[in-house]
């Protein structure tokens, strides 16, 4: 569980709705229906349009990150990948398939088996560098969704504010109508903005560093399966650890 996104959650939403208490507001001139449905499905259309229905499915999945996760095993790869080059030093690459067959992580999977079937260095360096970048477009463009998501929403919100001027405009014979158009107007532009900023970018940004973290551990991981397969000593695959190390 990030504590630090769930109680960043519960600030935004009291922070809001206190201040709208604070102002002799009602919480209630803050619900509209008509602003929502022209913010929430305009700004869905919106991102549907500009993605891929596979991305846009997988971005939704990723939401839970944002509370819960995925979890970091970076400092276990680390302790493993010593035991590994030791092994494999001391007992020939054939030894770690017993690792291969252990690990429920595919990443680590395939290049244990590259380093068993004696691929090239060279070939086994390219193929995990490959499939890191693969790896890395599939996921940013998945987690792209709430960026334009935040992009998207305040103009809609402006498109909103404009439909309820143009209803009030067309209704300024009749007072009883007035005020539903005006607050459709600028309830929609707070939806717009509010949720731009104060969810769709903040989970973007967070998606983006988990990202960022898995990338950079798997980039440490090709480093390792390298130098294993170029039998370099356990010596030089802790100097490799460690360099990446700061960076986990």
């Amino acid at each position: 569980m990030d504590w630090a996104s769930l109680v960043g959650f519960i600030l935004v939403v009291v922070g809001i709705s206190s201040g709208q208490l604070m102002e002799d507001g009602r919480l209630s001139s803050l619900v509209q229906p008509a602003a929502f449905v022209i913010v929430a499905i305009g700004t869905l259309g919106a991102v549907l349009l500009q993605s891929r229905m596979s991305t846009f499915r997988r971005g939704l999945r990723m939401l839970k990150w944002v509370i819960s996760e995925p979890q970091d095993n970076s400092r276990k790869n680390i302790q493993d990948a010593l035991i590994w080059s030791a092994v494999a030093r001391r007992e020939g690459f054939l030894s770690l398939e017993r690792y291969m067959d252990a690990s429920d992580d595919a990443f680590i999977s395939k290049g244990l088996r590259l380093v068993i079937d004696g691929v090239d260095p060279a070939r086994l360096k390219d193929i995990l560098d490959v499939d890191i970048s693969l790896y890395e477009i599939e996921q940013r463009q998945a987690a792209k969704i709430w960026e334009a998501a935040g992009g998207y929403s305040p103009t809609i919100g402006i498109l909103g504010a404009v439909l309820g001027l143009i209803h009030v405009m067309e209704n300024l014979t009749d007072p009883a109508k007035l005020g539903g158009g005006i607050a459709v107007a600028f309830v929609a532009t707070i939806y717009g903005v509010g949720l731009a900023n104060l969810f769709f970018l903040p989970v973007s940004n967070k998606l983006k560093e988990i990202i960022g973290r898995e990338i950079t551990r798997r980039e440490m991981l090709s480093d390792i399966f390298y130098s294993i397969a170029v039998g370099d000593s356990p010596r030089i695959v802790e100097e490799r650890v460690d360099n990446h190390s700061s960076q986990v």
